[in-house]
């Protein structure tokens, strides 16, 4: 009798563990996002920026930094990430001033300085654009796990790039949170930073 008492006590214990679970797993956002956070990509993050200031990932500690790997001729997927980020920027309104869109040219010896400082403030003049040599956009793209390559043109000495197309988040404390898909849209962006800063 006393064993049957202990094992339905031990059951009961289970199922308020049980209960319990629901509720652990609701402390953690919902991301649209894909979620790595652990990953340590980009850790070693250290280029100049369209000013010729080096930056690395510490300079964005207290905002959510929106890693993008890309170039200013780009004709789709670079554009429309960087306008709708600026979109959603301007949408969260005062939380807007904690999101810092980062853009890493993976074309180098086309995107000089004062393109890139033109192309970012198409879009968001906050916005920062870092660019390296060769060796340095190859490392650093070797550390987000980023792929990038020149597809020659139609006309010698013509090129585009073909490229990772998705952006990595970074929360307030300077972890990688997310990665976003390119084509997920700005409803789903939105929610995400959202949901980071009220974590933060």
């Amino acid at each position: 009798m006393m064993q049957r008492r202990l094992f339905v006590l031990a059951g009961a214990g289970l199922l308020a563990a049980c209960d319990k679970l629901p509720q652990l797993a609701s402390s953690t956002p919902a991301f649209k996002a894909v979620d790595i956070t652990g990953a340590d990509y980009g850790s070693g993050l250290s280029l100049p920026d369209q000013n010729g200031k080096t930056r690395t990932l510490a300079d964005f500690k207290g905002k959510l930094a929106v890693v993008f790997f890309g170039y200013t001729q780009c004709p789709d997927v670079c554009p429309t990430t960087m306008a709708e980020l600026a979109q959603v920027k301007k949408a969260l309104g005062a939380d807007g001033d904690k999101v810092q869109g980062v853009f890493i040219t993976i074309d180098p010896e086309r995107d000089t300085p004062e393109i890139l400082k033109a192309y970012m403030g198409s879009f968001d003049p906050s916005f920062v654009a870092l660019r390296g040599t060769l060796e340095q956009t190859a490392a650093v793209a070797k550390s987000f796990k980023v792929f990038y390559a020149k597809v020659p043109g139609k006309t010698e000495g013509s090129y585009t790039m073909d490229h990772t197309a998705g952006s990595y988040v970074f929360d307030t404390t300077g972890k990688l949170r997310l990665f976003t898909r390119y084509g997920s849209g700005t409803e789903a962006l939105q929610a995400d930073l959202k949901a980071l800063l009220a974590t933060a």
